[in-house]
């Protein structure tokens, strides 16, 4: 069965400021940033992270520039100073966030719904 990763459609760049980290996302293509605007939900994006995001996900559109900006709060085992992750410092969440998978026929389908 083929599978269909966030990093097949969109690209991201992600950065920290104590337990918080921040992931931005935008589409490789930009028909495809209103499938990401009804797909990458707050809830979804806290899911794929699982335990590891303990706070709040916030999600802001920047449709000026077709992206994502995600804030995970409590996502950083405390921040730099208090984290044993080797991680801490949140420079390599957008490509965690990158490996989520998308249901291939969610994706077909929305592209179906624009003749493409």
């Amino acid at each position: 069965m083929k599978k269909l990763y966030l990093k097949d459609i969109a690209h991201g760049r992600s950065g920290d400021k104590g337990n918080i980290s921040n992931i931005c996302v935008y589409p490789r293509k930009k028909e495809d940033y209103a499938f990401l605007k009804d797909y990458l939900t707050p809830t979804r994006v806290k899911d794929h992270f699982k335990s590891m995001v303990k706070g709040d996900v916030l999600r802001y559109e920047v449709d000026s520039l077709q992206g994502l900006n995600f804030v995970l709060k409590e996502a950083l085992g405390g921040g730099a100073t208090f984290s044993l992750r080797l991680d801490s410092l949140g420079k390599s969440m957008s490509s965690a966030l990158m490996r989520m998978e998308i249901p291939v026929e969610d994706y077909d389908n929305y592209r179906k719904e624009l003749g493409k």
